[in-house]
């Protein structure tokens, strides 16, 4: 961004970003293969690995450009398309993922750090909305505007969605809003795919049948989850959430572009798009409140070390990974096996599981009880 003299640079800058008048640019160092602390640098700047001379003097003068402010007028573009109509629906699916893992959400065991490209969570997500804004460009479903959004700070805690519905103009013309996180690692052989939101309209009860010809449906009704969904459900906004299940590779830097199913992902979208366009005559969807699943990451004393899967639709939680060093590893429990009962709580279902979890404090040892293949089997496990 810094040869800002560019017509097009200005442009773009000014309508995708409301900034103008560019003075600023970002500013990143690393510590060279040839800096060595040890030894002292007559006339070096520490600010810079004691860089001296020409380079030092290079560097102190794109240090000044860049603690200048950035000015900024306006508002961040958003992808809106202007049907005419009474109502909106948005769209949306988040772009942020855990770079490097710096924020400690990866997990990720290896020492030397690697970079998390989230090609399931969330690129896949992000792609989807991309490819039905298009469809819908194009369509003829013009009872509703459709507003396409990307939030950023979702892994950090739904900060881009929160802040995007609480500023929000015209909050009363949302229809409704339908989120896409993790898309791509559909199952071939289950085809499972889940939908959150399932209770926030009795719309939905007429259009989302788990008898689908294609996927494996598995509904749940909160409105409430860990992903954006949350922010436009708790503003009182029929939600919809679709995600074709976790996986072993879930906030690890192998969450890569050569696991995607991308036929599978594109049978997604096209349900999605499907599910859109049943809703052009439905009117504005009336909202209700449903139950309020547990699931904040700050509720949990202990964790198992598991990664469940969300589209089991069996007795029990399924497990879809074993993070390596953790409980469930050291207790024995393998992917593949079927969690049922935590102590003297019976798990039913992820939720179940969750609310079982809250019963026990870190350091606590209880017996978990698993069908392994046609076999039932008790582990002890320490939190």
């Amino acid at each position: 961004f810094y040869s800002f003299e560019e017509d097009d640079s200005q442009a773009f800058l000014k309508d995708y970003f409301g900034i103008v008048g560019l003075e600023s640019v970002l500013f990143v160092l690393k510590e060279p293969y040839w800096y060595n602390k040890s030894r002292k640098v007559k006339d070096g700047d520490p600010r810079f690995w004691n860089a001296r001379g020409t380079v030092r003097d290079f560097l102190r003068e794109v240090y000044k450009v860049s603690i200048a402010p950035i000015k900024t007028e306006g508002k961040v573009r958003k992808d809106f398309i202007n049907n005419n109509a009474q109502n909106t629906i948005v769209l949306g699916a988040h772009y942020d993922h855990l770079g490097y893992g710096e924020d400690h959400n990866s997990l990720y065991t290896g020492k030397e750090p690697k970079i998390h490209n989230g090609a399931d969570d969330n690129a896949s997500g992000t792609a989807a909305l991309i490819e039905i804004g298009a469809l819908l460009k194009k369509s003829g479903n013009k009872n509703n505007n459709y507003l396409l959004v990307a939030f950023s700070g979702e892994e950090l805690g739904l900060y881009g969605s929160k802040y995007f519905v609480e500023h929000l103009n015209d909050r009363a013309k949302i229809n409704y809003m339908i989120n896409m996180d993790m898309l791509g690692r559909l199952n071939d052989s289950t085809r499972g795919l889940t939908i959150g939101g399932f209770g926030t309209s009795p719309a939905w009860s007429s259009i989302i049948t788990t008898n689908d010809p294609y996927f494996k449906i598995k509904i749940d009704s909160a409105g409430s989850g860990p992903s954006d969904h949350t922010s436009f459900y708790r503003k009182d906004i029929p939600v919809l959430f679709f995600f074709t299940g976790t996986h072993s590779d879930y906030h690890k830097p192998s969450d890569d572009a050569d696991k995607i199913n991308y036929t599978g992902q594109l049978q997604v979208v096209k349900y999605i798009y499907n599910v859109i366009g049943q809703t052009q005559n439905a009117g504005k969807l009336t909202f209700t409140k449903t139950r309020e699943p547990n699931m904040g990451k700050s509720s949990f004393k202990v964790s198992l070390g598991i990664m469940p899967d969300y589209t089991f639709s069996g007795n029990g939680v399924l497990v879809d990974g074993v993070t390596e060093g953790r409980a469930a590893e050291k207790a024995g429990i393998k992917a593949g096996d079927v969690i049922t009962q935590l102590g003297e709580h019976k798990v039913t279902d992820v939720m179940t599981y969750m609310e079982a979890l809250n019963k026990f404090n870190k350091g606590e040892s209880t017996s978990v009880k698993i069908v392994r293949g046609k076999e039932e089997m008790l582990l002890q496990v320490t939190f």
